[in-house]
């Protein structure tokens, strides 16, 4: 049986069998990490192994580790993801995320105590269309400069807040930006 009917519960890294946390709450909580803006990259992905593994990955295996924890961010397909624009913040458009999955899967996701994140991906990538979609589509329409419909211009309108992305600034960005602001009056 290949690996996509089922839903991974453990890894082997370097010969050894961890047991890895895969609950979509933990995923979720790995991209905010890879998000802040204060972290250096490195420790982004200590965060990430320290949060997905139980037991300490031994420095020889930590790459194969990386390696496993993309592939199963991914659900198991080894294709690279394609560099793109970022038109889906998972912090920001949490709400929208949730409401969608929700219908999709008949039932409130986050009283569940645990789901995989082979089985939200299922869910989400199964969302159709919705206020999701919608909101995605104006986001890559006024990225590339496209003209919008007028109902979406009315949504965006409504809505601005939800549709434009929030940039996340480190603290010695946000100090930057008071002193500057102070400089000007």
């Amino acid at each position: 049986m290949t690996e996509a009917w089922g839903l991974p519960t453990e890894a082997v890294i370097g010969g050894r069998t961890y047991p890895i946390h895969g609950d979509f709450r933990d995923i979720l909580e790995i991209f905010s990490y890879f998000e802040d803006p204060e972290l250096p990259e490195y420790l982004r992905w200590q965060i990430a192994l320290a949060l997905f593994y139980e037991g300490e990955i031994p420095q020889e295996h930590q790459q194969e580790a990386i390696e496993y924890l993309g592939s199963f961010i991914n659900c198991g397909r080894q294709e690279e993801a394609k560099p793109g624009p970022k038109l889906l913040d998972w912090e920001q458009d949490a709400l929208t995320i949730v409401a969608d999955v929700n219908k999709v899967a008949g039932q409130e996701i986050r009283a569940l105590p645990f789901l995989h994140w082979w089985t939200f991906m299922a869910w989400f990538h199964a969302i159709g269309e919705g206020q999701l979609s919608t909101i995605v589509s104006i986001r890559d329409k006024l990225r590339r400069g496209k003209k919008l419909e007028q109902w979406e211009k009315d949504f965006y309108r409504e809505n601005k807040s939800r549709v434009d992305m929030k940039k996340r600034y480190s603290a010695g960005e946000l100090a930057e930006q008071e002193r500057l602001k102070q400089l000007l009056g």
